[in-house]
């Protein structure tokens, strides 16, 4: 099955109010950009993946590095796909989206969910709240209380204050009000952060091995990029001198690093993404070597709202994948934000998200809604 045509839109939905993201120190997003990519084939399956956008450099890059090189090519051609994808990467921004499209068309053309085909390990995963704010002990507190009623089996609080002992009164108050009916989680956000965020204080060595420590006699179950990406023999020692699981890798780039993370021990659970790190199926190689190391792939997923689809679609073929992250911050990120392309809603229930069935990577884009967000592009672009 060929693919006849490949198009980049730069889509922009408005967020229910403001958000005020940790990993963006001081910056205020009220809307959410992204380049959507639908590949057409020659037996009129549309397949939709996305990319993460600032403006129009994803258009441009898919445009001018990859849209020549896919028309014609087999649709079951993925590994010769990926590497005209890894290939565009070094010149333009992350193109990990259009394999999202690739897969999404070869589900629909199976007539089966990707994960099915993938070994169908799971098609429910425990789920939690990732939370993207810095918020007082009081309000996190009774955020989980509320995530609880919900239905969140977990909830991943966010480390930014100057003082990480601010940071631990949160995750004292989470305790107190929720004590052992949900795994709690932290997230220092230590390894990179938004172009124009303003400077935060950087966590050194010593600093994540006391906040570890301290979390470790919580309970907590993972501290999350506690030291910057590269800082690898700082990583393993943290990760052989902590009881408590170091996780990361949201943003690390393609099998050889990952693979750097896993034979250097830095990680305990890696979380590539597959919008950020590589495409779905290579990422799925990434998984395969945490689990001969003993180790966990948990996918991050904070991005958009297809790119959370494709992540659960990686996730539910996994076996060791035993959480799946939910970006979740009301008002700003609440659930609109995760379905606002799609006809359905995200379902979850008692702790578990239930992973969609329908062909592809499991929704279906309301081309009416999708209308309002186009952005239109300058002529030179068309």
């Amino acid at each position: 099955m060929k693919i006849t045509d490949l198009r980049a839109s730069l889509l922009k939905h408005p967020l229910p109010g403001e958000f005020h993201p940790t990993w963006g120190t001081g910056l205020v997003l009220t809307e959410l950009p992204m380049t959507l990519i639908q590949l057409e084939t020659e037996e009129g399956i549309t397949g939709y993946g996305a990319l993460p956008a600032n403006s129009l450099e994803g258009v441009v890059g898919v445009n001018v590095f990859i849209r020549n090189s896919l028309i014609g090519k087999d649709l079951f051609n993925t590994e010769e796909i990926g590497k005209v994808l890894r290939n565009a990467s070094l010149r333009m921004t992350w193109p990990w989206g259009v394999e999202m499209a690739v897969w999404d068309a070869i589900g629909k053309a199976c007539g089966q969910p990707v994960y099915k085909f993938w070994g169908g390990y799971q098609d429910k995963i425990k789920i939690y709240a990732s939370l993207g704010e810095v918020r007082s002990a009081e309000e996190r507190a009774e955020d989980a209380l509320r995530l609880k009623e919900q239905g969140f089996a977990g909830i991943k609080l966010r480390f930014r204050n100057d003082d990480p002992k601010e940071d631990l009164k949160v995750v004292e108050a989470v305790l107190k009000a929720v004590g052992d009916s949900m795994a709690i989680m932290v997230d220092a956000n230590q390894a990179d952060a938004l172009p124009g965020s303003s400077a935060f204080r950087e966590w050194d060595y010593a600093t994540a091995i006391r906040v570890g420590r301290e979390l470790q006699q919580m309970g907590v179950l993972w501290l999350e990029e506690p030291l910057p990406r590269f800082e690898l023999k700082g990583l393993q020692k943290l990760s052989d001198e902590l009881d408590i699981m170091i996780a990361g890798g949201e943003k690390n780039q393609m099998v050889h690093e990952f693979k750097m993370l896993i034979d250097n021990d830095c990680y305990d659970i890696l979380q590539g993404d597959a919008s950020f790190s590589e495409g779905i199926f290579q990422l799925r190689k990434i998984a395969a070597l945490a689990e001969a190391n003993h180790k966990l792939f948990i996918p991050h997923t904070w991005c958009n709202c297809i790119s959370l689809y494709a992540n659960l679609q990686l996730a539910a073929s996994l076996p060791n994948c035993p959480w799946f992250e939910y970006p979740y911050e009301e008002p700003g990120w609440g659930h609109p934000a995760n379905h606002i392309l799609f006809k359905e809603p995200f379902k979850f229930e008692n702790g578990y998200v239930h992973v969609p069935q329908s062909p592809g990577l499991g929704f279906e884009i309301d081309e009416e809604r999708l209308k309002n967000y186009i952005v239109p592009l300058p002529e030179e672009l068309e």
